[in-house]
């Protein structure tokens, strides 16, 4: 049972060592629930947030992915976490953090991403963060934020709450992860729900859309001063997704391709809840992104053969989620 507290829900009864800010080498060129649909959200109001600091400089944490200097770059984004459902050895699931204009936006925390986002922050308290941003409530692209939830509580419990940006039962899971409960993560976290109509969101004015997955999941856009990054979470195909990446500089997408691998699991019946590479192609293309980034790649896939996939429908450049991998965006 799902009760309201203080505009909060709360559930009762409840590697490969890569470093952070390897640079992107630019090339042309349903999941894991067992099946049926989780229903839409709780009817929760949201309270309203805060700015906070930021590093701008990049730490790698060691490994074969040392950090690139990138003099003169004032925006990017870190892959944190690239895999979708589970993480591969040595690697995390979905996670993103994109900086524009001093400041620092994380898109999703699967699981693993959030020691790497610790690391690029250089700070085990979490500092420098202006806003957090969960497409869903699949553990692959927020049980992390439990973790960062602990961060700022033991770490920095008077802080201001961290601006948080997500589906209402993103909230519910995480409140039920956590002992203390929807107290404590009112106190952390600044909730805004999505989708929404247009909001701020650190420099950014975040726009957001339901896509079709199989809980609510919200496709995001982020248009800052001469930049725009779309990023559809887990998505089947559709129409909207040609407006979420409209001209966008990096348009980042699923690219499950579940049935790459002979022997996978079939997802459940019905329309489909995730993209193949060549359905992101397409989105892109449709869209007029500049570049596309694909990313939740099903454990084991073959990565280059997403990418050749892509390029069959995609004329832009094609980039590849990898851990640490850095993208320059101006």
């Amino acid at each position: 049972m799902i009760a309201r507290i203080s505009g909060l829900v709360k559930a009762e009864g409840a590697g490969r060592g890569e470093g952070i800010g390897r640079r992107a080498e630019g090339r042309p060129g349903a999941e894991e629930r067992p099946g049926g649909r989780a229903p839409g959200g709780t009817g929760l109001r949201a309270p309203a947030g805060r700015k906070a600091p930021v590093r701008v400089g990049l730490r790698a944490v060691g490994g074969r992915h040392n950090r690139c200097e990138t003099v003169g770059v004032t925006s990017r984004l870190t892959v944190l976490g690239s895999c979708g459902a589970w993480p591969e050895p040595g690697r995390a699931c979905s996670g993103f953090v994109l900086e524009h204009g001093g400041a620092r936006v994380v898109l999703d925390l699967g699981y693993g991403t959030l020691p790497r986002l610790l690391a690029l922050l250089g700070s085990p308290a979490a500092d420098g963060i202006d806003a957090v941003v969960i497409t869903h409530a699949h553990p692959d692209h927020m049980i992390d934020l439990h973790g960062l939830l602990r961060a700022r509580w033991f770490g920095r419990r008077a802080a201001p709450p961290v601006p948080l940006y997500a589906p209402e039962p993103v909230l519910a899971r995480l409140i039920s992860l956590e002992d203390d409960g929807a107290d404590v993560v009112r106190r952390v976290f600044d909730w805004h729900p999505l989708p929404a109509a247009a909001q701020a969101a650190g420099p950014f004015r975040l726009e957001s859309m339901l896509l079709p997955h199989y809980l609510p999941n919200s496709g995001v856009r982020l248009a800052g001063s001469g930049l725009v990054v779309a990023y559809t979470g887990d998505t089947g195909p559709d129409p909207r997704l040609a407006g979420l990446g409209r001209d966008a500089d990096l348009y980042i997408a699923d690219a499950t391709d579940r049935g790459q691998q002979p022997g996978t699991p079939a997802a459940p019946p019905g329309p489909a809840m995730n993209l193949t590479a060549g359905e992101a192609g397409q989105a892109a293309a449709t869209a007029g992104a500049r570049r596309l980034l694909l990313c939740h790649f099903w454990p084991g896939n073959d990565r280059q053969a997403s990418r050749a996939t892509a390029a069959a429908a995609f004329s832009g450049e094609i980039l590849l989620a990898d851990e640490g991998l850095e993208v320059p965006l101006g």
